[in-house]
């Protein structure tokens, strides 16, 4: 694994160790290789697991010839191949604090980790969320309070709750297929991808500095993949200590993980918190139990503040109207998005942590059931992917209660 520090800073630019094309790494044909390898070829810091480990009981059960219906009518099809059909590097699927299946496609296994995405997003915000418990945040405070580098970008007047919505008025294209899209330029400025365009910033707090509002704060919900990166920054404006370390002593260790993650940063050791954590599958499921249990981890040891799991799960009075409004189609009607979650449909008891490319952690209250999984998606969005695999975890957690 390469830090920061191991890599050489020349002219102003950071040289690398060999592997893919930096132009290509994303592409199908390296992706598969890519999601489970970004340590050997990026710069990355690490979030270290503590000394004890919370333990899975096992209820082995076999899930593959469950009937799964397809989102939009017609076939039905297993579970197995649901799975098979989604680019499933893993899943792993418990039920009230035990492992009922757990499967891994070669050479990805059990204590390897695998790049996030926007499931980053989702442990970002818990980290928020447990420094709002110990008072050391103010969800009600503007972003510039803790960080003064954006007193004069367009995030003047957005609170750290607007970021944890994705609810500010910050112009921002998510188009993943644009490569003049912020969303490809914001990887520009932390060497994820060639520079291809004049003036991007050489780091990622100068990219969110140049950014400017076309709308209101706290208006409708627009999924934008800065507002993560700006937490990280009102993570460690709070503390005083870089967020990647914030995460791993104040969700990672505690909640007892069995793995080291990391998450990539740029030249100046920033991390890349909307979409660079790399972790195991198991790590993510004991992330998701979480709020199976009121913010307990496995073993009894508080980690969450309830009371947030519980506004997580609520939602902001106006949280689905918000969402309701967004200006890009959701796939999720009656939904909302809040604290980093997505709630596919009306009601509570169902909500997601997703990322591009077919990352998931499904969390089902009612049938107290998490399930975890890890792809490779050729593209980086898919429809009919996503609703399958939330279709999968729903037959699963019906099966299972």
């Amino acid at each position: 694994m390469y830090t920061t520090s191991e890599f050489d800073v020349i002219g102003g630019k950071a040289s690398r160790p060999s592997g893919p094309p930096l132009d290509q790494w994303q592409t199908a044909g390296y992706l598969a290789w890519s999601m489970q390898n970004i340590a050997s070829f990026l710069p990355v810091h690490p979030i270290a697991r503590g000394a004890r480990t919370t333990a899975f009981a096992r209820t082995p059960q076999d899930l593959s010839a469950l009937a799964v219906p397809h989102p939009w009518g017609g076939e039905t099809r297993t579970f197995a191949e649901v799975m098979a059909a989604t680019d499933t590097d893993g899943y792993v699927v418990t039920k009230d604090g035990a492992i009922v299946e757990e499967s891994y496609s070669e050479p990805f296994a059990p204590q390897n980790v695998h790049l996030l995405m926007s499931v980053s997003k989702s442990l970002t915000t818990a980290t928020a969320g447990i420094l709002e418990g110990t008072g050391e945040l103010d969800p009600s405070f503007h972003v510039a309070h803790y960080v003064p580098a954006l007193a004069g970008s367009g995030y003047v007047g957005a609170t750290v709750q607007d970021l944890m919505d994705m609810r500010t008025g910050i112009h921002f294209s998510e188009d993943y297929l644009d490569d003049a899209a912020e969303v490809r330029l914001l990887e520009e400025a932390i060497d994820w991808a060639p520079r291809r365009h004049e003036g991007v910033p050489l780091t990622l707090l100068g990219f969110l500095a140049t950014l400017r509002a076309d709308g209101p704060h706290g208006g409708r919900f627009d999924y934008k993949s800065c507002e993560t990166d700006a937490l990280g920054f009102v993570l460690e404006g709070a503390t005083g200590i870089n967020a990647a370390d914030v995460m791993a002593t104040r969700l990672w260790q505690p909640m007892g993980a069995e793995f080291d993650a990391h998450v990539g940063v740029d030249r100046v050791g920033a991390p890349m918190l909307d979409g660079g954590v790399s972790a195991s599958l198991r790590d993510l499921a004991r992330f998701g139990s979480l709020f199976l249990r009121d913010g307990y981890a496995l073993d009894g040891v508080p980690v969450l503040p309830s009371w947030w799991v519980a506004d997580t799960a609520i939602g902001a009075w106006d949280s689905r109207a918000a969402f309701a409004n967004a200006p890009e189609p959701t796939l999720m009607d009656g939904g909302m998005y809040r604290n980093g979650f997505w709630f596919p449909r009306a009601g509570s008891d169902v909500f997601l942590a997703l990322g591009i490319h077919g990352q998931m952690i499904y969390i089902n209250r009612a049938a107290r059931v998490v399930a975890a999984k890890v792809s490779t998606w050729p593209s980086p969005q898919d429809g009919e992917k996503l609703l399958s695999t939330i279709a999968a975890f729903d037959a699963a957690a019906f099966a299972l209660s």
